[in-house]
């Protein structure tokens, strides 16, 4: 049986047993492998734009004995995908913006899925906002901490078209931190929020080191402030 690390744990909790599922970008193919030998889905799809890549998740998947079971696809992002063929996508380990340029990609098969698990390692702001706007829903939020580096995992889920909401502060916290985490008052948030504002000091005060600041320590010094004022107002959930 295969052990995932903590943050694959965190994704791979996050699927509905029963659905068909597509990991895009699947690099070793581990969670393809954990969810059938846990009998959380019937029928996976381990995808990868690059043939290194899917090749070790192929050896890995025929080592399981799961060769019958997993199918493996050269695909950049969803593309290789038919219309309906999978319940849950998965997108773990890559940046934000690739998670969008994903989602964009084929939006309209991907509005066919129940659900999509998420777990981008950049921009998370951004890949919410987008989110919101195209009118997905999150249902479940989760966030770990692994070898000094934090783990944010969304599950989400196509909701009606045009029902996407103007943005207040509300949103605008959800957007940076999560709503359903901060309204979970998740412990591992607030170990972020704690971590971020040392290392916004530790920036603030490099950048205030030098007599005159250049134009772009002015603008990163305006962003640090801002995200201080972020942290601050989502510091009252807990």
């Amino acid at each position: 049986m295969i052990q995932l690390s903590k943050r694959l744990q965190a994704v791979a909790k996050l699927v509905t047993k029963g659905n068909r599922v597509a990991d895009v970008g699947c690099d070793h193919g581990y969670i393809a492998i954990y969810l059938t030998e846990e009998s959380i889905s019937p029928y996976v799809v381990a995808m990868d734009v690059r043939p290194g890549p899917l090749d070790r998740a192929k050896k890995h998947i025929e080592r399981a004995g799961l060769s019958g079971k997993i199918e493996t696809r050269i695909s950049d992002g969803a593309e290789a995908l038919k219309e309906g063929e999978v319940d849950t996508m998965i997108c773990a380990g890559m940046g934000g913006r690739l998670v969008i340029q994903i989602i964009e990609a084929q939006l309209s098969k991907i509005r066919l899925m129940k659900e999509l698990i998420l777990q981008p390692q950049s921009d998370l702001h951004l890949v919410r906002k987008y989110l919101r706007l195209k009118d997905f829903i999150t249902i479940a939020e989760d966030m770990v901490l692994e070898d000094g580096k934090y783990y944010p995992i969304m599950k989400v889920t196509p909701g009606a078209i045009g029902k996407s909401q103007e943005l207040d502060q509300e949103i605008m916290l959800s957007d940076y931190f999560g709503g359903l985490l901060l309204l979970q008052r998740h412990p591992v948030l607030l170990q972020y929020l704690d971590w971020k504002t040392q290392e916004n000091k530790k920036i603030e005060a490099s950048l205030r080191f030098g007599v005159t600041l250049t134009p772009k320590q002015r603008e990163r010094l305006l962003e640090i402030e801002a995200e201080a004022e972020r942290i601050e107002i989502a510091r009252t959930y807990y």
